[in-house]
């Protein structure tokens, strides 16, 4: 049967490009099809230092090398959004906004959006103070004074791990009166000596080049206060982009994530996922791992083999 391409990667990532680089140096031929230019959620960092065998660079630099790289292999249609999924004798036929197409197996990339405050400031100061994920930016921060938005457990942990790393002072704020976080973590946090404000909300991130301060209201009294910080940590959580997985009736967990086993398959035959979609830790050099994996593994889905 005619086939567009053998393997569709949708997402244009860290774990996409990945992907379409181990699929056709396999034999397969590939595309990657992104929504908007690819790169992905990585594009916003302004400073990685924890990508292996890469002196620190911006998210811009290590996604045009990846981009660069991957372009030597698979076909890539940009800004090409892909609507719609769906099962065709033992196939998929695939719509997009500019088109349609016949494949035989799929790789989904489709990462994570932060949840945002929509605050003033917030998208202004992004990459100068403003951050969403400590891990990847907790380092810039040593010795400063920081505030972590949140009241769950994501936001206990990333208190906790600024503090290990060295920040000067953790500030968490959640606009409630208590915490939704598990006691436990709330206890560590307080052992850790991290400061947690209760009934305050973040009105505004203040700064010029770089963030200054914020503004918090009393959620009781309604009292406005200004706190001078240096960085301001958004954890109320992650939405995954599973409108494709649920589509294709891929089995998904609690919290939205595509659920894969170790060679990164879904429950659909023929549907793989990798990166950020599938929760843990989401991180680049573990998206490129699990691209890498997905991209092998489809060869069985398309009736090849491979020496894994």
């Amino acid at each position: 049967m005619f086939m567009d391409y053998e393997l569709a990667i949708i997402g244009g990532g860290p774990a996409g490009y990945t992907a379409g680089i181990y699929a056709v140096r396999a034999g397969i031929k590939t595309a990657i099809f992104d929504r908007g230019g690819g790169g992905g959620r990585a594009v916003l960092s302004p400073r990685i230092e924890n990508y292996t065998g890469f002196e620190p660079l911006t998210g811009m630099d290590l996604m045009e090398k990846m981009k660069s790289h991957a372009g030597k292999y698979a076909k890539f249609h940009f800004y090409e959004e892909v609507k719609k999924i769906s099962p065709s004798d033992n196939k998929f036929d695939i719509e997009t906004t500019k088109g349609k197409y016949k494949v035989g197996a799929i790789v989904l990339c489709t990462g994570t959006e932060h949840k945002t405050i929509c605050i003033s400031g917030e998208k202004e100061l992004l990459g100068k103070g403003v951050s969403y994920c400590a891990t990847c930016d907790g380092y810039f921060f040593r010795g400063k004074k920081v505030v972590v938005i949140g009241g769950g457990n994501t936001a206990l942990m990333e208190a906790i791990f600024l503090k290990q790393i060295g920040c000067k002072d953790v500030i968490l704020i959640h606009r409630r009166d208590r915490l939704k976080a598990d006691k436990i973590c709330e206890d560590e946090a307080r052992e850790k000596h991290i400061n947690i404000l209760l009934n305050k909300t973040v009105e505004k991130i203040n700064g010029e080049e770089v963030v200054e301060s914020v503004d918090l209201i009393d959620t009781v009294d309604g009292k406005k206060t200004n706190m001078k910080v240096d960085g301001v940590f958004v954890s109320i959580g992650d939405a995954p982009q599973n409108d494709l997985a649920k589509q294709l009736k891929v089995k998904i967990d609690k919290q939205g994530y595509i659920i894969v086993d170790r060679h990164q398959r879904t429950n659909v035959k023929g549907v793989f996922a990798a990166g950020d979609i599938t929760g843990g830790v989401r991180q680049i050099i573990t998206a490129c791992a699990e691209g890498a994996i997905a991209a092998l593994a489809s060869t069985e889905a398309l009736g090849k083999k491979y020496p894994y």
